[in-house]
């Protein structure tokens, strides 16, 4: 007797799939419809950008990317380690490209900058001092702009966050100088740890012990804390610049400062909870929405965003993925 063996129906996982990349592409095909009119104006504007405003736009990119690069290099010769600002400054750019462009890519960027460090003649500890103090610094920075912001917009800021990273930042600037005092709390700690290990009460406080005393060098004197602070001011606010001359570019300055700043805070902190590279299309929608509260038409706000992003994820990246391709010739040279 013959049994015939139905075949299995597709499996959820696959009618899932299907379904999605359906509702997706039903849902980009009626935006694309819907805002046509809107997007063929927009290139329209970006057809004809005024040279010279563009030309500054380039530059604040740049100049963003410059501040942060000082940033850490004053923080690194606080610690003792004097690097020539190039490598500063190829580095941030590297990094910044790994961190944007790879998923996962954040990570990658904090092992670049902790190998690199070391290779500048960071310890382990200043290092990873250094890494972290950097993004404290940076987030506290674009909770103060978007205070700032908000405040001149008549809104009202969150002022719990930015306290808590104000506090975060005090204890990253402060707190390295206790570290390296802290024996007589690690010591019980790890002696607990070793007995649930079944291991000597004193194993590894040798280099617990190295680890607090390497953190002694990072002591961030009052013009070097103050410098690497503005520095991380300077960096998001030549970001917002290029935002706004991007705006210039295209014939969109209309829009007011705190407006302005408000829209591009929106932004950051949008693609600050995307996993796509890049924050594409959650940025760019942010973007456009505070640039439209702001006043300004739908299709000239495309084509900011459109030109802004061109500089940020075009020529920016670009380079940083050239100066990490110089990084890693320059190790492999090195070791060889």
């Amino acid at each position: 007797m013959t049994t015939f063996v139905e075949e299995p129906p597709p499996t959820r996982r696959k009618v899932g799939r299907a379904a999605a990349a359906a509702v997706v592409t039903a849902v980009l095909g009626a935006e694309l419809i819907l805002g046509w009119r809107s997007l063929a104006d927009a290139l329209t504007q970006l057809r004809a950008p005024h040279l010279g405003w563009l030309g500054a736009a380039l530059l604040a990119g740049t100049a963003a990317m410059q501040s942060y690069a000082r940033m850490q290099r004053r923080l690194l010769r606080s610690a003792g380690v004097r690097v020539p600002l190039l490598r500063h400054v190829a580095l941030a750019y590297a990094a910044h490209s790994l961190s944007v462009t790879l998923p996962g890519g954040p990570a990658f960027a904090t092992a670049l900058n902790y190998r690199q460090m070391r290779r500048f003649g960071a310890s382990p500890a200043v290092a990873s001092w250094c890494i972290a103090l950097s993004g404290i610094l940076s987030a506290a920075a674009l909770a103060a702009i978007t205070a700032f912001s908000t405040i001149t917009a008549n809104g009202a800021p969150d002022w719990h966050t930015f306290l808590a990273l104000a506090v975060a930042v005090l204890i990253a600037v402060l707190g390295a100088r206790r570290l390296g005092d802290l024996t007589a709390v690690t010591r019980p700690v790890l002696q607990l740890i070793n007995r649930l290990r079944r291991r000597p009460a004193d194993h590894g406080q040798d280099r617990v012990q190295g680890f607090l005393d390497q953190l002694r060098a990072a002591r961030l004197t009052p013009g070097n804390g103050a410098a690497a602070v503005a520095f991380a001011l300077l960096n998001w606010l030549f970001d917002a610049a290029c935002l706004w001359l991007c705006c210039m570019a295209v014939g969109g300055g209309t829009i007011s400062a705190g407006q302005l700043l408000l829209a591009f805070c929106a932004g950051m902190a949008a693609g600050s909870i995307t996993i796509v590279p890049g924050g594409l299309g959650i940025i760019d929608g942010a973007l456009i929405l505070g640039l439209i509260a702001g006043g300004i038409p739908t299709d000239v706000a495309i084509a900011v965003v459109v030109l802004y992003r061109l500089i940020t994820l075009g020529f920016i990246i670009g380079l940083g993925w050239l100066s990490y391709l110089a990084i890693r010739r320059r190790t492999r040279a090195a070791h060889p």
